[in-house]
């Protein structure tokens, strides 16, 4: 637990110093204004148990606006400072290794839950993109493998199993994330989509922080490969030729259909195997 308290202690020493917001000042009449240590505790509170803002007003002596604007700033300077090393794409390595763990604990080679381009073969068939296990609200897209929603035979019987197996770890990800922060568990209580959108990224932010410093962080965070910013396209045209093929390509339902017929062949052959 001292841990997690140095940790949120460092982060509003970085938020103090960011913003003028977090420092604390004298008032008109030369008395201390609230501190630091009030406003980021009147932010976390907010994040981690979801409590209103007028709940805080006895234990922080804050008021309810003064409450509110705490934690929006908290959670808009937590991105601005922390957002490119906690919120970054993941490189080669992670791609990999994120397809290998799939590929051993679930036997679905090239799931990785991230539109990148990767190169995989599955029952004899090469695939260009990679996949989300899904449900059957979602379209018939290439990027989305969904279970059979009344199996029949033992193929489908096996597939939808397994399907529903592994699709069960990226909802345990986010409900753990709503048992650590409960502001993602309860009703949005702000209108603007700008400010729920801060307030979920600062969560997965201070998430983030909690497991690297328990020791489970993906080393070298920073871009190995020196890849340089993305420059803005010149040519719209070939922009927008582009975009479309690519929208045509993931919206393939003969790809779609595919891709889930040679994965219910994959899944029913190692399932053989290992027999």
């Amino acid at each position: 637990m001292r841990r997690k308290e140095l940790l949120y202690e460092g982060m509003m020493l970085y938020e103090e110093n960011h913003s003028a917001f977090f420092q604390q000042r004298d008032d008109a009449v030369r008395r201390k204004e609230l501190s630091p240590l009030q406003k980021c505790t009147a932010a976390i509170r907010q994040l981690a148990y979801g409590v209103s803002a007028d709940h805080l007003d006895e234990y922080l002596r804050m008021g309810e606006s003064t409450t509110i604007r705490c934690l929006l700033k908290f959670c808009e300077y937590g991105v601005e400072i922390f957002g490119d090393r906690y919120l970054r794409n993941p490189n080669a390595d992670d791609v990999q290794r994120l397809l290998q763990m799939h590929n051993e604990r679930h036997d679905f080679p090239g799931m990785l839950g991230n539109m990148s381009e990767i190169n995989f073969t599955v029952n004899d068939t090469t695939y260009t993109k990679d996949y989300y296990l899904t449900d059957g609200i979602y379209p018939e897209w290439v990027t989305f493998v969904k279970a059979f929603p009344c199996p029949e035979d033992p193929k489908r019987k096996l597939f939808k199993e397994r399907q529903e197996s592994a699709r069960k770890d990226v909802e345990r990800a986010f409900g753990v994330l709503q048992s650590r922060w409960a502001i993602v568990r309860g009703p949005a209580r702000y209108w603007y989509r700008k400010k729920l959108k801060q307030i979920m990224l600062a969560c997965i932010i201070l998430y983030n922080m909690i497991v690297e410093d328990e020791g489970g962080h993906v080393i070298n965070w920073y871009n190995e490969e020196g890849d340089e910013p993305a420059q803005p396209i010149h040519d719209s045209n070939r922009g927008f030729q582009d975009y479309l093929r690519t929208n045509s390509e993931l919206r393939d339902t003969q790809v779609h259909h595919q891709l889930r017929v040679d994965l219910v062949e994959h899944i029913w052959g190692q399932y053989n195997n290992n027999l």
